[in-house]
């Protein structure tokens, strides 16, 4: 029974999927669906922490809304989070950045790290997201599809 659950488990998993680390500003493309429509949402934030093992992988995305902080837990191999994209590549030494959320201001921000590694890591974080901007461009397009088959369908009657 433990073979079944690991195997179907080891099927889920996704390499490109992690291309990020604690420390780095995110912007997450979520998928919801209300009804029968689908949509993309955005989630830009820092991620404080990388949780669990295996396709259980989960991640901590913390942001300033409104002047109140606000977490989201992302399951790493999620089919729903379409792409990660890292804006700044963060300097951190610790692989929980929970002490973030008693900071206010200029104190909450994380160093950027520059140079080379950076700039490699960038790279390597942008090309394992072209290939989610495919499967996201085909959910909106799938979306445009539905509203236009919609739309004929209301002007038939």
């Amino acid at each position: 029974m433990m073979d079944l659950i690991k195997t179907i488990e080891e099927q889920q998993k996704d390499d490109s999927a992690l291309n990020f680390s604690v420390g780095d500003t995110v912007k997450v493309h979520f998928e919801i669906i209300e009804g029968k429509t689908k949509r993309i949402q955005i989630y830009e934030g820092l991620v404080i922490c990388i949780k669990g093992s295996g396709v259980r992988k989960t991640f901590t995305v913390r942001k300033i809304s409104y002047n109140v902080g606000v977490e989201r837990v992302f399951p790493v191999y999620s089919p729903r989070v379409v792409k990660v994209e890292v804006t700044r590549v963060g300097k951190v030494r610790r692989s929980k950045l929970y002490y973030i959320r008693d900071k206010v201001g200029k104190n909450a921000k994380v160093k950027e790290l520059v140079g080379q590694k950076s700039v490699e890591y960038l790279k390597w974080s942008r090309d394992l997201a072209k290939a989610a901007d495919a499967t996201e461009a085909a959910i909106n397009a799938e979306e445009k599809a539905e509203i236009a088959a919609a739309k004929s369908a209301a002007a038939k009657k």
